[in-house]
Formats: structure tokens, C-alpha cells, sequence
């Protein structure tokens, strides 16, 4: 597909996820004209295939592929419901205090069970209860795939339940400002009622966790449309009760308050249907090429740009992705944080270890590397 292609794809993936979201029918005339293989390729992007699917459903249109991802979403969603149902009783049994994370909160804002794509299911607990988190995760026919090596834990299990049971809201190595922010989560947090072991952000502290995770993606390689709509809909939720004297306070003090300012200002007005400022369309531009999860060009541009930039940028960059800062080896290898003298396997431990998971990613971050020119 070409950008040209896609740019109009993408109009038309705007305007039927912001029908999804209104619960209007879209007008089938326009639809006609539309590219559905195009449209297809383009909601997928941005993990919006369900919404922009549902809205079709909404117009008459009984697309087989458009369908197929609807049926999917709504039965993935719920394998994951359920798996999270038997991991909260599990940690209520336990005594284990836990918290749904990001879309696990998000999806209940949209209007139809299974609009909101889920890629997995994440979960904040106790930090000092992770290993026996482990034992649960393990007896609900779990299987860890990294333990120990960071903020979060990860999981799966067949057909398609991914989890991440996070110990920490951020890296404090990749993400200082906001690990420090986030150090003592727990005082930020509500208990919930008619359960034990259940805690959640009161609206303000929701919000600005969301925000801030956006940023975090925004900031890196970057993050598309579904961010907006899952806003977009925090916002609507909450209405005028939204306290923004204490979130623009709080976003000051993450260093985030204009990215608030302005991920706000975008997602209202993209959403229904306002005029975009020009600050709206620069960001939405870069949302629009970004995907659901960023791309590695973006990521590798913004990581050699701030790292000086040109040919310097570029050979600190490498070198900090094939030589880790100690900060990071005592996060995501204690082992060899704890046998220093094998440091220099680390090295080629990572490599092998990349090229033979992650062959694709790793041509990619070279190809960007080797393009970039700033």
C-alpha cells in the first residue's frame, strides 16, 4: 500500500472508530467508496480493527476479514476475562494486593465487549509477593517467559492469554523521572469495595497514569490511534469532574504537562469531529506513522538524536545497545550482576540470544541506524 493509500485508509479509520465510539450508524454511501482491504490494513496498524469493524456492521457492510478480527477480538477478550478472574480470586485467597493496569481498565470505557483490542493483560501486586504471584501464575496453566529481569513479570499461555504482572509502574533505569514519581504507587492507590485485595487510581491519578504511559511510548518509537481513543473516552467518562488543577500540577512535576496538553487537545477534538489545531495535526501526523507501538526508525532517530546526534550519536547508541550500563545488567541479568567476572559473555550472550529471537528487529534497528542521517 502506498503512503497515499494509507493516509486515506486512515481518514476512513478515524471517522468509523469515532462512529463506534458515538454508537452512530455510519453512512453507508461513504463507506462504499471506501478501500476495505486498505481499510483493513490500516485499522490494523493501529489496533482498531474491532471498532472500525463494528461500525461497518453498524452501515450493513458484512465483510468477511472485518468479521473474522470482531469474532476474534470479542473471543479473546473473553480467554483474558476469564484468566483475570481466576488470578484476582487466586490473590484474594492468597492476600495478595493487586491492581488492573491500562487496558484492563480502559476496555470497560467502550461502548461494545471486545471494541477495545487487547494485546495482553497487565497487573500491578504486592512487589514483595512476586514469587508467590509465580506459584498462582504457574498453577492457572501459566508459563513464565521472564521473571525477575525488570518492572514487570511476563506470562502466557496457550491459545492467547499474555499477562504482565508488573512490580513497578516504570523502569528506573529506562525511566527515572517517572519510577521516582511512581516509588510508593500504593499511597496513590483506593481500596476497592467487595474485595479484600483489590486497589485502584482515583480519576486524577488514573489519568495521569495513562498519560504518562502514553508519553513513555510517545517518547520512545511512538504510539497511534488507539492511545487517542482509549483518552478520548477517559475524558468523555469523567466529564467536567476531572480535578486539572492537581493534573496539570502533577504532569509539571513529570515533565509531561505540555504532552498532556496537547494528547488531550487532539484526542477531543479528533474524535468529534473538531477542527484540528496545528498542534493536532503534527502530533496526529506522527501517531498516524507511529502505529499501535511505535516503529524502530523512530525510536532509533530519537535515541541517536539524543545522544548528540551525526556520527557520534550514532556509534554512542550502538554501543549502548550492545554494552549495557551496570544499572541495567543488575535489572535484566542478576546473574551476571552477581558473577561480574563473566561481564564480558554478556556481550555475545545478548547477541546470540537476539539473533536467534529477534533476527527481524535486530535488521531492522540496523537498517534505521545505518539510514539515519542526523
Amino acid at each position: 500500500m502506498t503512503w497515499e493509500a494509507y493516509r486515506a485508509a486512515i481518514d476512513g479509520v478515524i471517522w468509523l472508530t469515532a462512529c463506534a465510539l458515538h454508537g452512530t450508524v455510519p453512512d453507508a454511501e461513504r463507506v462504499s467508496g471506501m478501500d476495505l482491504s486498505d481499510l483493513l490494513a490500516a485499522a490494523g496498524k493501529h489496533q482498531l480493527t474491532a471498532a472500525v469493524g463494528m461500525a461497518l456492521q453498524d452501515a450493513g457492510i458484512r465483510d468477511g476479514p472485518f468479521a473474522q478480527a470482531v469474532a476474534k477480538a470479542q473471543r479473546k477478550s473473553a480467554l483474558l476475562d476469564a484468566d483475570s478472574a481466576a488470578l484476582y480470586a487466586q490473590l484474594e485467597r492468597m492476600g495478595i494486593w493487586y491492581m488492573p493496569l491500562k487496558g484492563a481498565v480502559l476496555k470497560s470505557l467502550y461502548p461494545r465487549y471486545g471494541m477495545r483490542e487487547m494485546a495482553d493483560v497487565d497487573v500491578l501486586v504486592d512487589p514483595r509477593r512476586a514469587k508467590d504471584v509465580r506459584i498462582v501464575m504457574e498453577s492457572l496453566g501459566f508459563s513464565s517467559t521472564s521473571f525477575g529481569r525488570g518492572n514487570h513479570d511476563v506470562y502466557r499461555k496457550p491459545p492467547v492469554s499474555h499477562f504482565e504482572i508488573h512490580t513497578a509502574l516504570f523502569s528506573p533505569v529506562r525511566y527515572p523521572e517517572l519510577s521516582r514519581y511512581y516509588l510508593d504507587v500504593k499511597s496513590r492507590l483506593v481500596k476497592d469495595e467487595g474485595n479484600r485485595c483489590g486497589w485502584h487510581f482515583r480519576p486524577e491519578d488514573l489519568y495521569i497514569h495513562i498519560t504518562a504511559h502514553e508519553f513513555k511510548h510517545y517518547n520512545g518509537g511512538g504510539t497511534g490511534l488507539r492511545s487517542l481513543a482509549d483518552m478520548y473516552l477517559l475524558l468523555k467518562k469523567a466529564g467536567d469532574s476531572l480535578d486539572f488543577d492537581y493534573i496539570v500540577a502533577e504532569t509539571e512535576k513529570l515533565g509531561i504537562a505540555a504532552f498532556e496538553r496537547q494528547n488531550r487537545s487532539l484526542a477531543a477534538h479528533l474524535f468529534d469531529g473538531a477542527p484540528l489545531t496545528a498542534g493536532d495535526r503534527e502530533m496526529l501526523e506522527y501517531m498516524i506513522r507511529s502505529g499501535t507501538y511505535g516503529t524502530v526508525g523512530q525510536r532509533v532517530e530519537k535515541g541517536v538524536k539524543k545522544l548528540g546526534g551525526g556520527v557520534k550519536g550514532k556509534a554512542r547508541y550502538l554501543l549502548r545497545r550492545v554494552f549495557l550500563p551496570m544499572a541495567s545488567v543488575r535489572i535484566s541479568y542478576p546473574f551476571f550482576d552477581r558473577h561480574r567476572i563473566l561481564l564480558p559473555f554478556l556481550c555475545l550472550y545478548r547477541i546470540s540470544r537476539g539473533l536467534l529471537r529477534h533476527p527481524k528487529m535486530i535488521r531492522s534497528e540496523l537498517r534505521a541506524l545505518m539510514k539515519h542521517k542526523k
